[in-house]
C-alpha cells in the first residue's frame, strides 16, 4: 500500500503528482505514532520526562492534524496547509532536540524520524507554490 498512490488518485492531482507532498505525508504518519510510543516508554522511565512527554504528545498530535489535511487534495487550501507544515516542521525539530537530550533508544530513534519529518516538511511547503 502506499499514501502516495492514494493521494495520486485524486481527481486533481491527474495532472500534477506533488512527490514531496506525498513523501511529507508518509513521514508524517510514521512520526506521529513514533512520537506516541516514545511519549508511552517515556512515561516508564525512573527520570523526569515531562518535558519529552510533552513535546512527543504536542509533536504526535500536530503531525496527526498536519497528513489529515496533507490526504485532502480535493479543493484548495494550499497557504493554510504550507503554513501547517512550517509549524510541523518546527515542532519536530523541538521534539528531536528534546529527545536527543536523553541517552534512552527510543528518544534516539524519535528524534531521527522527527528529524527526517521536519526536512520533509520544509520540502512539501516549499513545493506549495
Amino acid at each position: 500500500m502506499s499514501i502516495r498512490k492514494m493521494i495520486a488518485l485524486h481527481p486533481g492531482s491527474k495532472d500534477h503528482v506533488n512527490q514531496a507532498l506525498g513523501d511529507a505525508v508518509h513521514h508524517l504518519m510514521y512520526c506521529a505514532k513514533m512520537c506516541l510510543s516514545c511519549a508511552d516508554t517515556s512515561m516508564a522511565e525512573a527520570m523526569d520526562t515531562t518535558q519529552c512527554i510533552r513535546l512527543c504528545l504536542d509533536c504526535s498530535d500536530i503531525c496527526e492534524a498536519t497528513a489529515r489535511l496533507g490526504l485532502r487534495r480535493t479543493g484548495n487550501d494550499q497557504p493554510m496547509l504550507r503554513e501547517l507544515l512550517e509549524l510541523c516542521g518546527r515542532m519536530c525539530e523541538q521534539c528531536a532536540a528534546e529527545c536527543e537530550r536523553h541517552d534512552h533508544e527510543h528518544c534516539k530513534l524519535c528524534a531521527q524520524i522527527c528529524r527526517e519529518c521536519a526536512s520533509d516538511c520544509a520540502k512539501a511547503a516549499a513545493s506549495l507554490a
